[in-house]
């Protein structure tokens, strides 16, 4: 287990973590002793097979022990979802992103808001790409605005297909994680997948696609609007995007917003919110999210 583990354990018990060799010391009073252990022994099908253990797992196994959910927990340990190129089982680290998951696979459009590192892209593109490759659609259509930081598109060189690969990096690399790349421009030559800036969706009728529309929060509303009615029959979107994180002008409103207050109640749709404990990147991560909360507060 790293050190960064072994301390966020100490932090959330007040007992003493030390590892020595293949052995875990705990040292303190009893019953954080006995909370720690509890947490520890409900990773074991984690660090008994060698895996990764992330910030999110132990938190999620706190929460699950504080809220008589361990036996949900074990559940989640042991639903994989995918699995990489490289064999590395994809599943959900928390119980809210399995929310998601469930949300994804039960409705035609689903939106996911949440901070940078919650999974909120990564999760969709999985479950796109296990559609695609089970034939349960007929091409994945990723796409997201060209906004980023102020920057117009203008300013950048090269043609439009240079101009925009920055914008769409994201997505190619949550790509190339399940599909080897060599064969990525050989899907996209034949219309299986296509990553293009939002504006290419207009007019378009997306039927039998899974379509990801990623960090909407640099939608306006009416870019919003006219992407969603492009879904046609068959087909599944999925919205993302962090409204803390806009780069729209100052005076204007941010699509995801506006939608969240407008369809909240449509049938069909559904709204999945994760949060800093959700976060699945560098633990820096999770705790510069969680300062930016409180400071904004």
């Amino acid at each position: 287990m790293r050190e960064e583990n072994l301390q966020l354990l100490s932090r959330h018990t007040g007992v003493q973590v030390v590892m020595r060799g293949l052995e875990l010391w705990l040292s303190g009073q009893p019953k954080a002793v006995e909370r720690c252990s509890q947490v520890v022994r409900s990773l074991k099908p984690l660090w008994k097979e060698g895996k990764t253990i992330a910030q999110a797992d132990i938190l999620t196994a706190f929460h699950a022990l504080d809220t008589g959910q361990t036996d949900e927990y074990q559940d989640l340990q042991k639903s994989v979802l995918a699995h990489t190129r490289r064999g590395e089982p994809i599943r959900a680290k928390t119980f809210r992103q399995r929310q998601y998951i469930k949300a994804i696979q039960t409705h035609d459009i689903t939106f996911c808001v949440g901070p940078a590192g919650t999974g909120k892209t990564f999760l969709a593109a999985v479950l796109a790409v296990k559609a695609l490759l089970s034939d349960e659609c007929d091409r994945l259509i990723l796409t997201r605005p060209a906004v980023e930081a102020g920057e117009k598109l203008g300013f950048l060189p090269g043609d439009l297909q240079q101009k925009v690969n920055p914008f769409l990096r994201p997505l190619y690399d949550a790509l190339y994680e399940f599909i080897d790349p060599e064969k990525i421009p050989d899907l996209m030559e034949r219309g299986k997948i296509e990553v293009a800036p939002l504006a290419y969706m207009r007019g378009r009728t997306l039927s039998n696609a899974f379509v990801i529309v990623d960090e909407a929060q640099n939608t306006t509303p009416a870019q919003l609007k006219m992407v969603l009615t492009r879904l046609g029959f068959r087909s599944r979107m999925v919205v993302t995007g962090d409204i803390t994180q806009t780069d729209l002008g100052p005076a204007q409103d941010s699509g995801l917003v506006v939608a969240q207050k407008i369809l909240k109640s449509v049938e069909g749709i559904a709204f999945c919110h994760l949060t800093s404990s959700d976060v699945v990147r560098h633990p820096l991560v999770q705790r510069i999210v969680a300062a930016y909360e409180q400071f904004e507060r």
